[in-house]
């Protein structure tokens, strides 16, 4: 059962946009939207549009948007300011001429990195709220749409991720009524991929000493992320273990040395491998074949430490039971957005905490509930899952 947050007597105010490229008009998917210097951020849709709770009184509070490679916006909100239109960004033209790579190693930045965290990210425990959405698709109809808000307690990052935990504070699920629509696979992810993508704080994934002589790095062209020159390091794997690799690129902050985004894909040149490390069970007789999985992970400065800010998560496969001639192909997405961070006063009980093998709540009638969400901030809903909801619910 979910577990409703405490209640905000403060007063707020929904402030919407989309956010676009000033030199092509494209809109700009998961562009980050933050109250400049405070904690509290969303991040655009598929669509390139938000909405973000600001409590009253918003006049003279200063928005931040910000994209990889695109200068910041900064937008001060007035009394009244609901609706921004277009929030426009341009391409950045920062010099990063200033990000020497000539005669650095690349294993030997990312090992420096490596290093540098116990001084870089938090040292205290810390409490953070995110937004979590997980859809399901059969080809391209949804099946399955759950939403949370959720509590996730971050232990120091001097520790690893054993201890970390997600508690649910309000959860809904939308499923497809149709028995041939039935998902009968579970793969890893839910909730708790905010804990083991957590690249920096879980170095098995990729990061231990023990991985990293698996992995050629290489030097890319640098760009840059919130005004900071970045280096950018992509990986591949150079050896075959019993187990699947990734390849991908690491962006670590010039001057700082903090990892601040990690875009990486699971190895695929092993099916079998590839399978074992995503799928948790399947039926008998059920065929599983994993095409791609596609990992993104973002984190934000926030007076001086580093915080985790975005993770994302793509797995798309087929599934086909024997005899049967063809497969189906399905994809599922999960994505979990950072929308304030806190001290962390006091733990997670272990009942309250979000276990591995949970599913979020079936209740599908929550969606008829326009202010469900209250004050939490949300990623906006993209057009094709608002419909798909509709549909879903006439179902």
């Amino acid at each position: 059962k979910a577990i409703e947050g405490p209640e905000d007597d403060g007063r707020y105010v929904t402030i919407s946009g989309i956010v676009k490229d000033k030199s092509d008009k494209h809109t700009l998917s998961y562009a980050n939207v933050s109250i400049a210097g405070g904690t509290e951020s969303t991040v655009t849709n598929a669509d390139g549009e938000f909405t973000f709770k600001v409590k009253e009184p918003v006049g003279n509070t200063m928005l931040k948007v910000s994209h990889l490679g695109y200068a910041n916006a900064l937008i001060r909100l007035k009394e009244g300011d609901s609706d921004l239109s277009t929030v426009w960004l341009t391409p950045s033209t920062l010099m990063l001429n200033e990000v020497v790579v000539s005669g650095r190693n690349p294993r030997e930045l990312i090992e420096e990195a490596i290093r540098k965290i116990p001084t870089n990210y938090s040292t205290e425990a810390d409490q953070l709220t995110g937004f979590y959405r997980e859809t399901s698709r059969k080809r391209r109809r949804y099946i399955n749409i759950a939403e949370a808000v959720i509590d996730l307690r971050k232990t120091p990052y001097t520790q690893d991720a054993n201890h970390d935990r997600v508690r649910i504070l309000k959860g809904r699920r939308l499923l497809s009524p149709k028995v041939s629509d039935t998902l009968a696979v579970k793969l890893l992810g839910g909730p708790n991929a905010s804990i083991y993508l957590d690249v920096v704080k879980n170095p098995d994934l990729l990061l231990s000493p023990e991985v990293l002589p698996y992995y050629n790095f290489h030097f890319e062209e640098p760009t840059a992320i919130d005004k900071r020159p970045q280096y950018v390091v992509s990986f591949t794997p150079n050896s075959s273990l019993p187990y699947a690799l990734y390849y991908g690129k690491f962006y670590i902050d010039k001057e700082r040395l903090s990892f601040t985004r990690a875009e990486f894909f699971l190895d695929m040149s092993d099916r079998y491998k590839a399978t074992q490390a995503i799928l948790r069970s399947k039926p008998f007789g059920l065929r599983f074949k994993p095409e791609e999985v596609a990992y993104q992970v973002n984190y934000t400065d926030h007076n001086g430490k580093t915080y985790l800010s975005y993770v994302r998560n793509e797995i798309r496969f087929k599934c086909d039971w024997r005899r049967r001639l063809f497969s189906t192909n399905y994809a599922v997405v999960s994505e979990m957005v950072v929308t304030d961070i806190e001290p962390s006063t006091t733990n997670i009980p272990i009942r309250e905490a979000f276990g591995k093998d949970q599913i979020l709540s079936d209740d599908a009638s929550l969606f008829f509930d326009k202010d469900f969400w209250g004050n939490y901030n949300i990623i906006k809903p993209d057009e094709s899952l608002e419909k798909a909801v509709e549909k879903l619910r006439k179902m």
